[in-house]
C-alpha cells in the first residue's frame, strides 16, 4: 500500500547485511516443468540457502526477546496481543522448519536478471500445454513469492487442477525491488512507475510479445502502470486489490457523513474504508515518512514479525486464530515462511522504502483503459463494489464478489484466485 507524501493527502488517500549466503547455480527444477535457458537475455540461475549459523542466530534471538507487558484491553485495539506473537514465538523457535520453505523455493526455476542496474529475482514456471500464455503476478507487502507459489502448479497444469488445456499459463513472478531476493536499490527512484518499466522490460527479454499481468496491493500499483504503460505486449491485466475508490467518497473520508443513496456493497465498502482510515493508515504512514527509521524491524524477528501481522485487521484476525490453532487458509508454517524470508534477507527497510517512493494515491482510479479483471474479496482493507469498478475501469471485462478471503488472495484463496484469472483471460487469448 502506498499514501502520498504531503500531509494534507495522508489523510485522503491511501497509499497504504543478508544473513545467510546465497549461490547461483542451476535450480532444482519440478518433475514436468521445462526451464528457461540460463543463456537467454542475461539470466542467472538463482539458489537461495541460509546458513546454519543464520538460522541458530534468528532462533537465538527470538529465545531473548525482551517481552513487554500484556495489553489493558480485551481485544486486538492495541495492537497484536502478546499472547498470539508468544505462541508464534515458541513456534518459531522450536517447530518452523524453514529448510522446507528452502526446498520449496528452490524446487521451481529462480532466475536473476539485471534491470536498470538492479537484479530482479524471478519464478519462471513454463507450462508444458502448447497454447500457455505468460501471466506476470506481483506481490505485495508484507509479502513476497511465498504469496503465489500455491497458484504455480494450477495455472501452468490446469488439467491436473479443474481447468482445461486451454486455461493453462506460464507464470513469472517477480519480487519486488528491496524485497526477498531481488536487489535493495542504493538510490532513489525506485517508484511502482519504474518498477512496471522493469516489467514491461522482463517480460520482453523473456521473449514474449502477448501476456497478461496481475496482483494485488503493490502489485495492483504496479500492474496498473504497467497498464497504463500499454506496452505492446500487454493484453489484460487482474486485481485483488483495485483502485476503484470514486472522488464523491474519497472527500468526506474518513469522518463522513456517508454520502446519501448508497447501495447495501457501496454502505459495506464505506465501513472498511472509513475504518482503516480511522484506525490503520498510521501503519503506512510511518513507512511512507520514515522507513529508515524501523531498525527495530532489522534487528528483532519478533519485532518485525508483530509489525507484519498488523498490517490490516482481517489478516491479523485471521493470523490470530491460527496460532489459536484454527485450520484457515493460511498454516503457522505460510505465515512464518514468508516472514523468515525477510528476515534472512534483511529486508524490512529496504522494502519499507516503497512506502516513501511512491506518490499515487492508492485507492483512487488512474484511468486504465486496458480488458481489466476484479476480484473483490470480502476480507480486503476494502471490497471494491462492481458500480465503482465499472466507472474506473471503462473495459471491465470481468468482475466477481467472492464469498471468503482477504488482503492475500493467492495466499489464502489459491482455488478461487485461480479461478478468477481463469475466467478474467479466457476471452483474451
Amino acid at each position: 500500500m502506498s499514501i502520498t507524501h504531503t500531509m494534507i493527502d495522508r489523510r485522503k488517500f491511501l497509499a497504504s547485511s543478508l544473513i545467510g549466503t546465497v549461490a547461483l547455480s542451476l535450480p532444482l527444477v519440478a518433475t514436468a516443468q521445462p526451464s528457461l535457458k540460463a543463456s537467454v537475455a542475461g539470466i542467472r540461475p538463482f539458489t537461495f540457502h541460509a546458513t546454519n549459523e543464520a538460522l541458530a542466530d534468528l532462533r537465538a534471538r527470538i529465545r531473548a526477546t525482551k517481552w513487554p507487558e500484556r495489553e489493558t484491553v480485551q481485544d486486538a485495539t492495541q495492537g497484536v496481543n502478546l499472547a498470539t506473537m508468544q505462541k508464534l514465538a515458541d513456534y518459531w523457535a522450536h517447530h518452523h522448519d524453514w529448510r522446507k520453505a528452502e526446498a520449496a523455493l528452490n524446487v521451481r526455476p529462480n532466475f536473476v536478471i539485471e534491470i536498470d542496474g538492479l537484479d530482479i529475482h524471478f519464478i519462471h514456471v513454463r507450462s508444458n500445454h502448447e497454447n500457455a500464455l505468460p501471466v506476470i503476478i506481483t506481490h505485495g507487502w508484507p509479502g513476497s513469492v511465498v504469496e503465489q507459489l500455491k497458484i504455480i502448479d494450477p495455472l501452468t497444469n490446469p488439467t491436473s487442477y479443474g481447468g482445461t488445456e486451454a486455461d493453462a499459463f506460464d507464470v513469472v513472478i517477480p519480487s519486488l525491488p528491496g524485497y526477498g531476493f531481488s536487489g535493495k536499490p542504493t538510490a532513489t527512484g525506485w517508484d511502482p512507475q519504474h518498477i512496471a518499466r522493469a516489467w514491461v522490460e522482463l517480460m520482453g527479454r523473456l521473449g514474449y510479445t502477448r501476456y497478461f499481468a496481475q496482483g494485488g496491493d503493490w502489485g495492483n500499483a504496479v500492474t496498473e502502470q504497467m497498464a497504463l504503460l500499454k506496452p505492446a505486449g500487454l493484453i489484460g491485466v487482474h486485481t485483488n486489490m483495485p483502485a476503484t475508490l470514486p472522488d464523491e467518497i474519497a472527500r468526506v473520508l474518513p469522518d463522513g457523513p456517508a454520502p446519501a443513496g448508497l447501495s447495501d456493497d457501496e454502505r459495506y465498502a464505506w465501513n472498511q474504508l472509513s475504518f482503516f482510515y480511522k484506525h490503520g493508515l498510521g501503519y503506512a504512514q510511518e513507512m511512507a515518512n520514515r522507513p529508515q527509521t524501523l531498525y527495530a524491524l532489522a534487528d528483532s524477528p519478533i519485532g518485525l514479525a508483530a509489525w507484519m501481522l498488523d498490517h490490516d485487521d482481517r489478516s491479523r484476525d485471521l493470523i490470530t486464530r491460527v496460532f489459536d490453532g484454527a485450520h484457515e487458509g493460511l498454516t503457522r508454517d505460510d505465515i512464518l515462511d514468508n516472514i523468515t524470508l525477510y528476515w534472512l534477507t534483511n529486508t524490512a527497510v529496504s522494502s519499507a522504502r516503497l512506502y516513501w517512493e511512491s506518490k499515487l494515491a492508492f485507492f483512487q482510479p488512474k484511468g486504465v483503459e486496458l480488458p481489466m479483471g476484479v476480484s473483490a474479496f470480502p476480507d480486503e482493507i476494502y471490497t471494491a463494489p462492481e458500480s465503482w469498478a465499472r466507472k474506473a475501469y471503462p473495459k471491465l471485462i470481468h468482475y466477481n464478489r467472492l464469498p471468503k478471503g482477504g488482503h492475500f488472495a493467492a495466499w489464502e484463496q489459491p482455488q478461487a484466485l485461480t479461478e478468477e484469472l481463469r475466467a478474467t483471460f479466457r476471452s483474451l487469448r
